[in-house]
């Protein structure tokens, strides 16, 4: 995804998903700032709606954040496979680094291998789970990443039936 129209377009798209099936979701306002074959960054503001009574943002919200990335990570090799795959996550890990104080972004950077658990899951037809890593980070002031949490979901595949 290069262009901001782009960006616009995956935005709305995962708010619109949300307002119609999981208004929680919808809730965070997240916000897409990349999304490609390989990797996808989500930011969730830092707001009354996402932030715990110590200020930080509350581990709910940063839970969202991790579904948002891999999960849009996933929707989208499913949809360049020509759909007919079912997902949803089937465990949920998570290491809280520090608290995170300002804006989160969510990083996942398993594209590669979940367009190959797409392949195969349409080859054999089988339930397919693997772990995905995902990184949750407030922007420093140097402008890099600085780690906050990290989370592994076991995103589980499955052929729909025709």
């Amino acid at each position: 995804m290069d262009s901001s129209f782009e960006r616009f377009k995956a935005t709305w798209g995962l708010r619109l998903f949300g307002w119609l099936k999981i208004p929680l979701l919808a809730s965070v306002r997240p916000t897409v700032v990349e999304l490609s074959e390989t990797r996808c960054v989500v930011r969730l503001p830092l707001r009354r709606w996402s932030r715990n009574h110590l200020g930080s943002m509350y581990f709910g919200a940063l839970a969202i954040g991790a579904d948002c990335a891999g999960g849009l990570l996933a929707m989208a090799a499913i949809r360049r496979a020509g759909g007919g795959v079912g997902l949803v996550f089937k465990a949920f890990r998570a290491d809280f680094l520090k608290r995170p104080e300002a804006d989160v972004y969510f990083i996942c950077n398993a594209g590669a291998a979940i367009q190959d658990q797409v392949a195969r899951t349409l080859a054999s037809g089988e339930r397919i789970t693997e772990p995905m890593a995902i990184q949750a980070a407030v922007l420093a002031p140097d402008g890099t990443y600085e780690p906050v949490a990290e989370f592994v979901l076991e995103l589980s595949l499955k052929r729909k039936a025709t």
